[in-house]
């Protein structure tokens, strides 16, 4: 396995970009690159691995869905009383990280995360398939449960419960704003000269600096 993947290498070639290319936007900038990776047809377009940390000190990272861009950060929604919650709660310092293989591009983020308010989660919720709506309501996320079985019988008493109603949003899931400090964006280049630009916020500006390789 060793030499398997010691062995393991391509070239990266499609393109470059230059400090010409960005919009000053850090934000802007994102929807536009995650613009291009929907259409280029990226599977899961929208997934980021988000990082967080609890009182150990130890990351823990896992991918969620990145649900909208706001003029002043990234919106994700989740179980509050999940690990990753548990830890957001504990410190708001978190990262995330984009990758889009095809278009051979990634995008870190580091932030600060605040729940959004209690409406804007309801609305979401409101707009879930009613299966995932379902899914909130039965699964104690990151709990140990007895089996799977457990949750499939915690699934069916919910269903049963909401049967011909309205599948109201439970108090313990919710939205996040990641409002991020810092950006960087990266894009593959052949000989493994890759381009880095990270964009730093500093006086309510952002300002742009090329990182090596």
């Amino acid at each position: 396995m060793g030499n398997q993947l010691g062995n393991l290498r391509r070239d990266f070639l499609s393109g470059g970009l230059s400090l010409d290319d960005l919009n000053p936007d850090p934000l802007k900038q994102t929807g536009e690159w995650l613009k291009a990776a929907i259409d280029s047809g990226e599977a899961e377009p929208n997934a980021m691995t988000l990082a967080t940390a609890g009182p150990a000190g130890f990351p823990h990272a896992r991918i969620v869905l990145l649900k909208e861009i706001l003029t002043d950060g990234l919106v994700f929604y989740t179980n509050y009383e999940s690990d990753k919650g548990e830890e957001m709660a504990y410190c708001q310092n978190v990262a995330v990280l984009f990758f889009w293989p095809g278009l051979e591009r990634q995008i870190r983020v580091e932030g600060v995360v605040e729940k959004v308010p209690a409406e804007v989660s309801d609305l979401y919720f409101a707009s879930r398939p009613r299966a995932s709506q379902l899914g909130a309501w039965a699964s104690p996320q990151s709990r140990v449960v007895p089996d799977f079985a457990y949750l499939e019988n915690n699934y069916a008493a919910v269903l049963k419960k909401f049967e011909g109603r309205e599948v109201p949003r439970p108090s313990h899931w919710g939205g996040y704003l990641i409002k991020p400090r810092k950006f960087e964006f990266w894009q593959g280049r052949a000989g493994r000269l890759h381009q880095r630009f990270r964009y730093q916020l500093s006086g309510g500006a952002w300002s742009i600096e090329t990182l090596a390789p």
